[in-house]
């Protein structure tokens, strides 16, 4: 597994826990519909893309012409 796809499931799994802990201390209520869900589902693409490697924006880009470079976490 490269660099980029740990970090990607690492940012997810993140997002995610912080939305749970949020909601379990009482300070945010998931159980509504809200931008959270939103947030939710921020999270779990970040973590699936990192786990699988597929990336729906990333195709949605590369077919309007954008070029892929060599990675966020390539030096």
């Amino acid at each position: 597994m490269s660099i980029e796809r740990i970090i990607r499931s690492m940012v997810g799994t993140m997002i995610l826990l912080s939305l749970a802990l949020a909601h379990f201390s009482g300070q945010v209520d998931i159980t509504q519909m809200s931008w959270l869900w939103f947030t939710a589902f921020i999270g779990l693409n970040l973590f699936q893309s990192g786990i699988t490697d597929f990336c729906p924006p990333a195709i949605v880009m590369k077919k309007l012409g954008l070029k892929e470079s060599g990675g966020a976490c390539c030096s």
